[in-house]
């Protein structure tokens, strides 16, 4: 076999290892390839950048919204903001019995509502904030309810009686201290079409719910398409934190 020059001379050839007592080669400098930016042109491209993922967030997975009105105290007070899951319905989930969710107008229910937390016109950051979703916006017009019953489901709401699932008795200790389950606005017994729920507030005696729209186009029952998604946080103010989840009352079969 003939042996290459670089066997015969000790250099370590290509893919090769120096023989023992040869030089080693000093290391060599890596040098960037391209040009580096300077931090004030990189700085607009990195803003645009989190509002886009901003704005993706909010349109296809979580958004925060503002409390109105008192319909849900105690559970939700004026001027909380809660996050809402919009993910969990691109998989098909639907509104559950217990929910706490945010949903469109079905057609009337706004009319005497009030609108977002008034005072001052929001300004020009308020509304490029509001539009990403890292804060509420100022005119939404979307409601809160609580989920009572789903497609299929029979509600009893009597005066003097607990409200009634499918012939079952509510436990609700999330209503309004003082409130009455159903005695301000009684509807008697309702059936729940496919698709569609029936939703009331934790405050029954000051909230217009589907109780309150039952003599209306669309018989006070929500379409499930309006729903926008579950609350399922109280984000702000930090002192009142905490989980939205269903109560045990919710449980049972």
């Amino acid at each position: 076999m003939t042996v290459g020059d670089d066997d015969r001379t000790g250099t370590a050839g290509t893919g090769g290892t120096a023989l023992a007592g040869a030089r080693p080669e000093r290391p060599r400098k890596v040098r960037k390839v391209g040009k580096q930016w300077p931090w004030w042109q990189e700085l607009p491209i990195l803003i645009v950048v989190a509002l886009v993922v901003a704005l993706g967030i909010k349109t296809f997975f979580v958004q925060a919204f503002s409390i109105p009105s008192g319909s849900m105290q105690n559970t939700l007070q004026v001027g909380d903001r809660v996050l809402v899951d919009k993910f969990t319905p691109w998989f098909g989930a639907e509104p559950q019995r217990g929910e706490v969710v945010v949903f469109r107008d079905p057609g009337g229910w706004l009319d005497d509502q009030p609108a977002q937390d008034g005072g001052a016109s929001p300004n020009v950051i308020s509304k490029a904030l509001a539009f990403v979703g890292l804060m509420p916006s100022a005119d939404e017009q979307d409601l809160i309810k609580r989920v009572i019953a789903v497609g299929g489901d029979t509600v009893t709401c009597e005066r003097g009686e607990p409200v009634e699932v499918n012939g079952r008795p509510l436990n609700e200790p999330y209503v309004y201290p003082g409130a009455t389950p159903c005695d301000d606005l009684p509807v008697g017994t309702v059936k729940v079409p496919k698709d569609h729920l029936w939703v009331m507030g934790d405050h029954r005696d000051s909230s217009r719910d589907s109780r309150a729209h039952v003599e209306e186009p669309g018989g006070g029952f929500v379409p499930v398409d309006d729903v926008i998604g579950r609350a399922f946080v109280v984000a702000w103010p930090l002192s009142r934190w905490s989980l939205l989840p269903v109560p045990a009352t919710f449980d049972r079969p």
